[in-house]
C-alpha cells in the first residue's frame, strides 16, 4: 500500500476519534462543572488545558467563560483540533482514500460530515449541549459501525484502527487528568463524597459507568475506578485495551517484516508496561506522572508509525 493511502486512512479515523472524544471531554468538563458551580471558570480552563489548545485559545479570548470555550471546541474553524475542523478533516482523508473504501464507510463519513456542519451552523446553546454531544458521539459510532461491519480485515482495516486508538488511548489519558490533576480542588477532598461524585462523572463521559457496575465488585471510588480506565483490558477505552490493540494491529501489519518495525516495538513495551501494574503502583508513583508518560509514548508512537510506513510518500 502506498504510504500516502495508509496516512489517509489512518488519519481519516484519528479525526473522527477526536472529534468524539472532544465531545467527551466537553460532557465531562459540563458535568462536574454543574457540581461545582462556584468554581466554573477554573473547570472549564482545564478542559481547555487537556486538550492541549491553550494558547490558541488565548489568542482568541481572554476569560474561560463556558459558552466561549464550547465554541472553541465545538465550532472554531481557527481551532485545528475542533470539532468542525476535525470532520472536515476526516471527510478530506476519506475523498483521498476514497477506492480503499467500501461504499458504505464513505457514505456514513460523508453523512456525518454533512449532519454535524448543518447541526454547528450556529453556536449551540447550554441547554441544547447534551443533545448535541449525543450527535457527535452517535456518528461517529455509525462510521464505527459500517467499517466493522463491511471492510476486510487487512492492511487498510489495520491502519484505520491504528488511528483509532492511538488517538482513543490519548483522550483516555487526558479526560482522566482533567480529573485528578486540573479539577480536584484540595488533597483534603481525596476519597470524599465530591472526589467519588467526579469520578463517577468521568465513567458516564467515557459510556462506562454501567461497563464498571457490571465488571467491578467496588464502590465510586478513586482507586477503583482507575483501575477500571486504565488497567482492565475489557473495557475498550482503557489504556491497557488501547495499547493492546494498537500491538494487535502492529504485529498483523509487519507479519512478512524480517525484523519487527520500531513501532511495534515500542507499542509491545508499553503494553507490557500497564500490564504487569497494579493501580496502587500507579498511585504512589503519581497519577498524573504516569498518565503524562503514557501521554508522550503514545505520541512517539503514533510519529514512529508515521515514519515505519512512509505517510509522507
Amino acid at each position: 500500500m502506498l504510504g500516502k493511502t495508509a496516512g489517509g486512512l489512518y488519519w481519516m479515523f484519528r479525526s473522527l476519534e477526536r472529534a468524539e472524544n472532544t465531545a467527551r471531554l466537553i460532557e465531562a468538563g459540563f458535568r462536574i462543572a454543574l457540581t461545582r458551580s462556584t468554581r466554573a471558570e477554573a473547570e472549564w480552563k482545564s478542559v481547555i488545558v487537556t486538550s492541549a489548545a491553550q494558547t490558541a485559545y488565548e489568542i482568541k479570548h481572554d476569560s474561560y467563560d463556558s459558552e466561549q470555550v464550547v465554541d472553541f471546541l465545538l465550532r472554531d474553524t481557527d481551532n485545528p483540533s475542533s470539532v468542525l475542523s476535525v470532520i472536515k478533516s476526516a471527510r478530506d482523508s476519506a475523498r483521498l482514500v476514497r477506492t480503499a473504501l467500501t461504499t458504505e464507510v464513505w457514505t456514513s463519513v460523508n453523512d456525518t460530515w454533512m449532519v454535524l456542519t448543518k447541526l454547528l451552523e450556529a453556536p449551540v446553546l447550554q441547554t441544547e449541549l447534551p443533545a448535541v454531544l449525543a450527535t457527535i458521539r452517535q456518528q461517529s459510532a455509525v462510521v464505527r459501525g459500517a467499517l466493522h461491519g463491511t471492510m476486510l480485515r487487512n492492511d487498510i482495516y489495520d491502519f484505520c484502527r491504528l488511528g483509532t486508538f492511538v488517538e482513543r488511548m490519548d483522550s483516555t489519558a487526558r479526560i482522566i487528568d482533567v480529573k485528578y490533576y486540573s479539577l480536584l480542588p484540595s488533597p483534603s477532598f481525596v476519597g470524599s463524597r465530591l472526589d467519588n461524585v467526579q469520578w463517577e462523572t468521568i465513567l458516564r463521559s467515557v459510556s462506562a459507568h454501567r461497563s464498571f457496575r457490571w465488571a467491578v465488585d467496588d464502590d465510586f471510588n478513586a482507586p477503583a475506578i482507575a483501575d477500571f480506565l486504565i488497567l482492565d483490558g475489557r473495557m475498550p477505552r482503557s489504556l491497557r485495551f488501547c495499547v493492546g490493540k494498537l500491538a494487535d494491529n502492529l504485529e498483523y501489519l509487519g507479519m512478512n517484516d524480517t525484523e519487527p518495525k520500531a513501532s511495534r516495538v515500542m507499542a509491545q513495551k508499553l503494553y507490557a508496561r500497564l500490564k504487569d501494574r497494579d493501580i496502587a503502583s500507579i498511585f504512589d508513583e503519581g497519577l498524573h506522572e504516569f498518565l503524562t508518560s503514557v501521554t508522550d509514548e503514545n505520541a512517539r508512537i503514533g510519529m514512529q508509525i508515521e515514519q515505519d510506513y512512509r505517510f509522507n510518500i
